[in-house]
């Protein structure tokens, strides 16, 4: 996994080099190679989305019910919670933030795309998909939790075979592929003039989501301890290990032995930082939704295009529930979250594109992120369980 990422995120690197490179330098002709590569790579995605949407959502909402109580609730709900705290946060503060922040490259966007000049593709291919994003949601839902109380059902054993194809296909067609996506992205945008005022948005806008992070982290930690009554501040340093652990290996599932040790260390009882931490792991994800939520709405400022808090909270409470099992697979939370920013955000492809750039150069804080929050939610659910260990502060 880690070196499927870091691979991954150096031939992401690659490709926004050699995509501004192509744009400058190569002949129309050549840079419209790779522009329709990406009108037909655009269907198809067009066309997995529901299907990935459909092969996530499922089997993560029906092993909820196994075994489900009231513990496997009240975290669900608190990690929810935490979920949707994140993403308003983050609204609240971007939208304050980023429009003077990115006014300038707003006007300069807006200049170049008076030029006209862009890339098209020798031909197109139309793949309709299957279903609509909200039709699979909706039955995605649906199916999910009505397997949820069904202890034997053969149709259980259709959904998780269904996942493992839809896992494949993420896994082996379309991460590898999204590199040569990605430099068809900025070979069009070197072109058009585009390219400098979206790399210093690159830049603003991953300082704000750093320093948003941080401040997401202390206040976790600071509504934990004071329910646990611990120093807030320890309690957060002692997580550290965990943290860094996942700057490394970008990946939420592999940090699990060290969060979990970290956990214990805050006095988190075995029993609970054994139940809590692996299931955060899945469900807990306040860091990628930041980043998501923080990244959709530059671009939208950036392209001109109107957002409301109505919009974005109804996006942000679906991407809470839409994100559920995408830490499971490389890529899963954007893929995830692709469906949700065409079908109620209006991201184009480019856009798109973009926000996948984004999400890869930015993976390690937003898993850091999560990991570490994850360890508050086990103190809170240690302290309503009442199976705590002594604390030393």
């Amino acid at each position: 996994m880690k070196r499927l990422f870091s691979n991954l995120l150096f031939r992401v690197f690659l490709a926004i080099v050699f995509g501004i490179i192509f744009g400058l330098y190569l002949p129309e002709s050549v840079n419209r190679i790779f522009t329709t590569f990406n009108a037909f790579f655009g269907q198809f995605l067009n066309f997995a989305i529901p299907l990935i949407i459909m092969g996530l959502i499922m089997p993560a909402i029906s092993d909820l019910g196994k075994g489900a109580g009231k513990l496997l609730l009240i975290t669900a709900a608190i990690a929810y919670g935490s979920t949707l705290f994140s993403g308003f946060m983050t609204y609240f503060a971007a939208s304050s933030i980023f429009p003077s922040l990115l006014a300038s490259q707003v006007d300069a966007t807006a200049q170049i795309a008076e030029t006209g000049k862009e890339l098209t593709p020798y031909f197109s291919i139309i793949i309709p998909p299957v279903l609509d994003v909200m039709s699979a949601l909706a039955l995605a839902f649906v199916i999910g939790l009505g397997l949820s109380y069904q202890e034997k059902s053969s149709l259980k054993s259709v959904v998780k075979d269904f996942q493992v194809i839809i896992m494949q296909l993420i896994e082996n067609v379309i991460v590898p592929l999204l590199p040569l996506f990605i430099l068809g992205i900025f070979a069009s945008m070197a072109y058009s003039g585009k390219v400098y005022s979206i790399l210093s948005v690159f830049l603003n806008i991953i300082g704000v989501i750093f320093a948003l992070h941080i401040g997401l982290l202390l206040i976790q930690y600071l509504i934990a301890g004071s329910i646990v009554g611990k120093n807030p501040i320890r309690l957060l340093a002692n997580m550290m290990p965990a943290y860094f652990t996942a700057l490394g290996t970008q990946s939420s599932a592999a940090t699990i032995p060290v969060t979990l040790e970290q956990t214990k260390k805050n006095g988190v009882s075995d029993k609970i930082a054994g139940f809590v931490i692996p299931l955060c792991a899945t469900i807990h994800l306040s860091g990628s939704t930041m980043k998501i939520t923080a990244c959709a709405m530059a671009l939208m400022i950036l392209e001109g295009m109107p957002f409301t808090f109505t919009l974005f909270a109804g996006f942000i409470a679906m991407l809470g529930i839409a994100m559920i099992a995408a830490p499971g697979v490389p890529g899963g939370a954007i893929m995830a979250a692709i469906a949700l920013l065409q079908s109620m955000l209006g991201f184009n492809e480019e856009m798109i594109g973009l926000m996948i750039a984004l999400y890869i150069a930015m993976d390690s804080f937003g898993t850091a992120c999560n990991v570490t929050g994850d360890g508050a939610i086990a103190l809170v659910i240690n302290k309503i369980t009442k199976q705590g260990i002594a604390y030393s502060t």
